[in-house]
């Protein structure tokens, strides 16, 4: 990689290392279907505890940051660009699903992220 590649790199990945409130709004599993050509969005519901963790609102435990959770999502919302993708979610779902802009502008960069995958044949891994 060039200098630039490696700083930017670097910024985000020590970004990635920051606290982070959850969004009571639920939170999203991003992926790809690679024959449909999609970018999907799965939308899981969730309430935030006094502690600050999601909880899955049926059953009262904390969802695991890492590994593997069963849940049913609520909404399964998917698009052929990321911009596709942001109208549906934040134009055309009313009130939207995201309560927070940090998580919108987060969803907006991964989205992203995931659309080049898409074009590039690259693997996607949601930050």
């Amino acid at each position: 990689m060039n200098q630039l590649a490696d700083t930017i790199t670097s910024i985000n990945n020590e970004l990635s290392k920051r606290h982070i409130e959850l969004d009571p709004g639920g939170y999203f599993i991003i992926y790809l279907d690679r024959e449909a050509g999609l970018i999907c969005a799965k939308h899981f519901t969730n309430i935030i505890n006094e502690k600050g963790l999601a909880v899955d609102p049926e059953t009262g435990k904390v969802i695991p940051a890492k590994g593997k959770v069963e849940r049913t999502a609520q909404t399964l919302y998917t698009g052929r660009t990321a911009k596709e993708l942001c109208v549906k979610i934040f134009e055309q779902t009313q009130p939207p699903p995201i309560t927070m802009l940090d998580h919108a502008a987060y969803l907006g960069r991964e989205f992203m992220r995931a659309e080049y995958a898409l074009i590039d044949g690259t693997e996607y891994v949601q930050d």
